[in-house]
């Protein structure tokens, strides 16, 4: 068989797309048909990868951040032999249940590494990926992990907030192994980037300590030099590709129209004239195809040389690897934290929610190191470092990352992490700071990643920093997101068992969201069984009769909720304390046992340091509420309690005026 020209693979790429969007009757046409040459270079001369292994673990990882151009990864996919990937999959482009979904969607198995589509994100996970991989490569050693994370960038990517602060932070920790193709066409989809940016782009990259190098992008050779140079340089890269969009449609390359106009059999047939592809809609000439199966199949070596290392490993340290990469929890982890459970239930001291989380998390360094610590610039009132040592240019056996003022970031990187496998991200800050990082926790919920999302500072008890840092909405909006478990523990015991319930998750991450101020022991009584589990159960049952009254509580209003309850029962009225440390969890139980819970025929009261949205799908048509009705204010955090009637009396107030 005849060499193929590298040209023609590009046109494959090109073809493919180009025909799947016509046959779609939507689509977004300029990543495809403009980078066509840049994923040419890449996948046939650089990319370590397997299609018939796509999860292996020492795998490179490729990142279409610029997500609407998702046929740029389906054809890629397909023609390098990724058996998920058909070419009947890829004919059903954007239909329901397709693998090729309108944005590339989290499917490692199918070769698609994360969701993207919202601009910035794919690139953040891209260095959350490059965290994970310097820190396993530490670990491990570069036997078993040493590849490179690739990603396809385009200017909105770049525009985005959470674009700098990646280029920041990647530049400072010198990841080397992070390359990025800029897909520079100077189109957005309002037209010329002139519209709305005019600094150097590449010289943001320069100034932060990126290796940079310009080329034409349609020049597989150039491309293919750059990377090389790329592999070798120390500092992260950048690869500033100049492309025409939407490359060999002559009636939309290289104007607005080539971002998402929509195509027709005549522009197909249009490009195929000028680009001399003479072969039918989804039609790959034989030696094309066995070319690009044949790059699919080029880390073949790279691929038995590592499965010998892994085997030739002592049994012990095999299993260990093979254990993170499985995302099992190690022998132990369990027993510190019912440990830690038995020894808070007998301390009568108050301490900080956040403390207690601290506590818990320092615990665990010794018996799960996979776990990797982000925090944003709060090292001192979150205190999640302790026994950690920081991740550094220097030294990537550090655990701890200090992320700087970029929650965002944070948040995008411990979906990287988690993404990329091997290692159990945690992301520190305070929960009003929660809205920076939002659309990365949405990702994390979409996905299925088990991030840890963990929150200090949680309510009006933040005191004298005032409202701007007292997140009274930020629970409710939490608990609106689909598949992420909200949990508030009442104190040092709900902590620990939280967190343990976040550790066994697989498919969901947890918001961990803790108070600030101290908070007493109310589990006195050391339990085997995780109560919060079920995510409410009754701390005190009602006394002297049939139950009257339930007051639900969550987080620090629960001790506000117990001493309301010795109120009622001082005066005859029977009442029970219900803790709800996860309101997720709890919708999950059967309808017996959340019967039994709330209580049935009785005033119900629900108490928390935050606003009522979402409150009355608990308290039933006799149900009352003691907490925030607008944002806080300023002053010692006792005051404000007071100042906004979130006090015992005004609780026994509420039940008795619904009694």
């Amino acid at each position: 068989m005849h060499a193929v020209e590298p040209r023609q693979l590009a046109h494959a790429i090109r073809f493919l797309s180009l025909d799947t969007i016509v046959h779609a009757a939507e689509g977004h046409q300029g990543v495809p048909l403009g980078m066509a040459e840049i994923a040419t270079a890449l996948f046939t001369r650089h990319l370590k990868f397997n299609p018939a292994d796509p999860t292996w673990p020492d795998r490179d990882r490729f990142v279409l951040s610029n997500g609407h151009g998702s046929m740029l990864l389906y054809s890629l996919l397909h023609l390098t032999g990724y058996d998920k990937i058909s070419l009947e999959q890829v004919k059903s482009f954007r239909e329901l249940g397709s693998h090729c979904a309108g944005h590339p969607e989290f499917e490692p198995a199918c070769g698609i590494e994360v969701t993207t589509g919202p601009l910035g994100q794919g690139i953040a996970n891209a260095f959350g990926m490059a965290v994970a991989e310097a820190y396993l490569n530490a670990r491990f050693g570069a036997g078993l992990v040493d590849h490179c994370t690739w990603a396809f960038v385009g200017d909105g990517c770049l525009q985005e907030g959470l674009g700098q602060e990646m280029i920041s932070l990647a530049g400072h920790l010198k990841l080397g192994k992070l390359i990025l193709f800029w897909d520079d066409n100077k189109i957005t989809d309002d037209g010329s980037t002139d519209l709305s940016i005019s600094e150097d782009v590449a010289a943001r990259f320069r100034v932060a300590d990126w290796h940079v190098v310009e080329v034409d992008g349609h020049d597989i050779d150039a491309v293919s030099a750059a990377i090389t140079l790329a592999k070798q340089d120390p500092r992260p890269s950048l690869i500033a590709c100049r492309t025409v969009i939407g490359r060999g449609i002559p009636r939309v390359q290289g104007q607005r129209a080539g971002h998402s106009a929509r195509l027709y059999p005549e522009d197909a047939q249009a490009t195929r004239e000028l680009l001399g592809w003479p072969h039918a809609p989804f039609e790959i000439p034989a030696d094309i195809l066995g070319a690009w199966r044949a790059a699919g199949r080029r880390s073949a070596a790279d691929y038995s040389a590592w499965q010998a290392r892994l085997a030739a490993l002592p049994a012990a340290e095999r299993a260990e690897f093979e254990r993170v990469q499985a995302g099992e929890l190690p022998t132990g982890w369990r027993e510190v934290l019912t440990d830690y459970r038995r020894k808070a239930a007998a301390d009568t001291e108050p301490k900080p929610g956040i403390f207690a989380s601290a506590e818990i998390n320092d615990l665990l360094v010794g018996v799960l190191p996979e776990r990797i610590v982000g925090c944003a610039d709060l090292e001192a009132p979150t205190s999640h470092k302790r026994g950690l040592a920081a991740f550094t240019a220097e030294d990537r056996g550090g655990a701890y990352v200090h992320c700087g003022v970029r929650e965002h970031l944070m948040g995008a990187m411990a979906n990287g992490i988690a993404a990329h496998g091997g290692a159990i991200p945690l992301a520190v800050t305070y929960l009003a700071f929660s809205d920076y990082e939002r659309p990365a926790m949405r990702m994390a919920a979409l996905m299925g990643l088990p991030v840890k999302f963990v929150f200090s500072h949680d309510s009006i008890g933040v005191g004298k920093n005032g409202p701007t840092h007292q997140p009274v909405e930020i629970l409710a909006s939490l608990r609106a997101m689909p598949n992420m478990l909200v949990m508030r523990p009442a104190d040092a015991v709900e902590a620990a068992e939280c967190w343990e319930v976040a550790l066994e998750l697989r498919r969901t991450p947890a918001s961990l969201i803790f108070a600030r101020q101290a908070l007493p022991t109310l589990r006195t009584t050391h339990s085997a069984d995780n109560r919060s589990r079920r995510g409410a159960y009754v701390l005190a049952e009602a006394e002297g009769g049939a139950r009257a009254v339930t007051l639900l509580a969550t987080g620090s209003e629960v001790q506000l909720a117990v001493e309301a309850r010795r109120l009622l029962q001082a005066e005859g009225i029977p009442t029970a304390v219900v803790s709800m440390p996860c309101w997720e969890l709890f919708e999950a139980q059967d309808a017996g046992y959340r019967s039994a819970v709330l209580g049935e025929g009785c005033v119900r009261v629900g108490v928390e340091a935050a606003m009522r949205f979402g409150w009355d799908a608990w308290l039933g048509p006799r149900g009352g509420f003691v907490g925030m009705a607008g944002f806080g204010a300023s002053g010692p955090y006792e005051q404000l309690y007071a100042h906004f009637g979130i006090t015992p009396a005004n609780i026994v107030a509420e039940a008795k005026r619904y009694l």
